[in-house]
């Protein structure tokens, strides 16, 4: 090897490594546009089925089905969100009268009234906070600055809709055309089994993302139940929320039901703690309790092994094993990813024993 092949081979590697660089770099700049196709690449996979059931049941045009399902979904994002405008426009009108010392004594009234019920029972939880100088240490005036972002994000939430609903059109609209594009840039050696795991993936995916919807419609519906029946203020609101934190597996059920008593012993501020604020929180934790027992033991276990096809226990194992590499957003992607992974690994791996046994139902 001559000392010319050495700095062509270091010319090359530096220039790779730029291009990598770049290419990153690029990534990172558009990753708002990456987000938006993303997105509307779900909203595509969860709307087919009902654009299918237009065409086919209601002999809809392809143009006409594409709109009415994309109304529809859109109709459905603005409703929800739409729900918490009339809290955040109330509070920004008096963000800089927000009385954040309020909110603290009121706060710390809750941990006195705690505090005097458990001294009932011989525990001094107060004094064991004052020690550790726990109260001096909270600050809640970093509350104006979350209802800015909030604001700020609703302000961007209409040119994030009008991007993905755009895109989303196209995808459902053309869905031939791109399909036919992909199929002349794929290798030909390749095509047949491309194609099949194209079709399987899209086919699991939109099984997938359906069933997540209904899930959370019903665990929103128990939840809501629940929270009609204690009387607690802002029932649909918190129900929601939590319903909507069940996306994160196993952890954002845990998450919602602590967030839904905090927002439950908040909402009762004034009254007497021994016989409203406790049992209520109380019946609330139950209920959800029992709402998570019926959704981890019934409908999760039924919705996704159907839709998917993989075995409950196989599914939580490849959540949990997410979690632990990726964090929260791991957990998110785990069974869509490995969906994929699945069928790519039965078309092009068939023979394989592990492989054969884990995809025998796709």
């Amino acid at each position: 090897m001559t000392s010319k092949d050495i700095s062509n081979g270091i010319v090359r590697s530096v220039l790779t490594l730029a291009g990598i660089a770049l290419l990153l770099f690029t990534l990172y700049k558009i990753s708002p546009v990456i987000v938006y196709v993303l997105i509307s690449i779900v909203i595509s996979l969860i709307g087919e089925p009902v654009v299918n059931f237009l065409k086919r049941r209601l002999k809809f045009r392809n143009t006409l089905a594409v709109i009415t399902t994309l109304v529809i979904f859109i109709g459905l994002i603005v409703g929800f969100v739409m729900m918490f405008v009339p809290l955040i426009l109330t509070q920004s009108k008096n963000l800089s009268l927000l009385d954040t010392n309020s909110i603290q004594n009121n706060f710390n009234g809750i941990l006195q009234q705690i505090n005097t019920y458990l001294s009932e029972h011989n525990i001094d939880i107060l004094s064991l906070m004052e020690q550790s100088n726990f109260t001096s240490k909270l600050n809640f005036n970093f509350l104006p600055a979350i209802l800015n972002s909030l604001i700020g994000i609703i302000s961007n939430f209409g040119m994030g809709v009008a991007s993905v609903a755009f895109i989303s059109f196209f995808l459902l609209k053309d869905k031939l055309m791109f399909q036919l594009l992909f199929r002349k840039a794929i290798p030909d050696n390749h095509e047949d089994k491309i194609l099949a795991s194209i079709g399987k993936i899209n086919y699991l995916l939109s099984r997938y993302f359906s069933g997540i919807l209904l899930q959370l419609f019903i665990v929103f519906i128990l939840y809501f139940i629940v929270l009609l029946i204690f009387g607690v203020k802002s029932a649909f609101t918190i129900a929601f929320i939590c319903a909507i934190l069940n996306i994160i597996p196993y952890v954002g059920p845990l998450i919602g039901t602590i967030l839904a008593v905090v927002l439950t012993m908040m909402g009762s501020i004034g009254a007497d703690f021994k016989t409203e604020i406790l049992p209520t929180a109380f019946y609330v934790l139950i209920g959800f309790t029992i709402v998570q027992v019926i959704d981890n033991n019934i409908s999760q276990p039924i919705i996704f092994s159907n839709s998917i096809k993989s075995h409950p226990l196989e599914i939580f194992i490849i959540t949990l094993i997410s979690g632990f590499l990726f964090g929260i957003t791991g957990m998110i992607l785990a069974i869509p990813t490995y969906t994929v992974i699945k069928v790519v690994a039965k078309e092009f791996c068939p023979e394989n024993k592990i492989v054969s046994m884990l995809t025998k139902d796709i």
